[in-house]
């Protein structure tokens, strides 16, 4: 008769214990990824409604989200694309050496050391009319790269509000991006003076009503100037020649002509 309590059986009824905990896990790691992609998705949407300031007009973030059209736009060239919105993922984009251009020191001014060729945007119209566009903005702050939204209203010029939904930025310092005070601010800031000139950064401080170009302006979060510095950078990028500008022209050209 075999001892139960012997070595040998101990070890099998381990392993085998060891077996099916791993199978448990493995089959609940493949279940939870497919729901963890779909709550990043879900965020992201929330953020892209949040910039634009949506939901209080559409009533909820779904309803305000598909009021969204989705367009991969060429960078290089500012047109649209016929490639898939849906397929498009930035991180895929970054992987493929064909898909995207390196970076000289004096152009990553965001230190993104590589830029991708084609980028996926967001435009709400309202009857028909462009209203709003959504763009995505990163750059680096102090820890890693800060990735949002922002949002210009159909003038293509003011700012709507400005999102990010991935940072790394130190808790009640460079975090305060996230302070929804902060983001306030932004609300009908303008980009680009009569002369085409970008103007928009923050500022070591608080703006003043009466301070020369006010309105290009925000305040800079205490204690974190390189968090500020890097919020400046990516918008300088991102509305310069390697990012949207081209695009801007064109839609501007575009909604002029309507």
């Amino acid at each position: 008769m075999q001892n139960k309590d012997s070595i040998k059986n101990t070890l099998f009824i381990g392993l085998g214990l060891c077996l099916v905990c791993a199978a448990v896990i493995s089959f609940i790691a493949v279940g939870l990824k497919q729901l963890q992609k779909q709550n990043i998705i879900i965020d992201q949407q929330k953020k892209i409604v949040a910039a634009a300031n949506l939901e209080s007009f559409y009533g909820s973030v779904s309803n305000a989200y598909n009021s969204i059209e989705e367009i991969v736009i060429d960078l290089d060239t500012g047109n649209f694309t016929d490639l898939s919105p849906e397929e498009y993922d930035l991180s895929k984009e970054l992987q493929d050496t064909s898909k995207y251009i390196s970076l000289s020191s004096s152009e990553d001014i965001a230190t993104i050391k590589v830029r991708e060729n084609f980028s996926k945007v967001f435009l709400e119209y309202r009857d028909g009319d462009l209203n709003t566009v959504i763009l995505p903005v990163r750059g680096y702050g102090l820890w890693g790269i800060l990735y949002g939204y922002l949002a210009i209203s159909n003038d293509l010029n003011t700012i709507v509000g400005l999102e990010f939904y991935e940072h790394k930025e130190t808790p009640g310092l460079g975090a305060e991006i996230d302070n929804p005070a902060w983001k306030a601010l932004w609300n009908g800031k303008k980009l680009f003076d009569e002369e085409g000139n970008l103007l928009i950064k923050v500022i070591k401080g608080k703006v003043t009503v009466n301070e020369a170009n006010s309105n290009y302006k925000v305040d800079g979060l205490s204690g974190a100037t390189l968090t500020s510095n890097g919020v400046t950078n990516l918008l300088a990028f991102w509305l310069g020649e390697l990012g949207y500008l081209k695009f801007l022209s064109n839609l501007k050209e575009e909604v002029s002509n309507v």
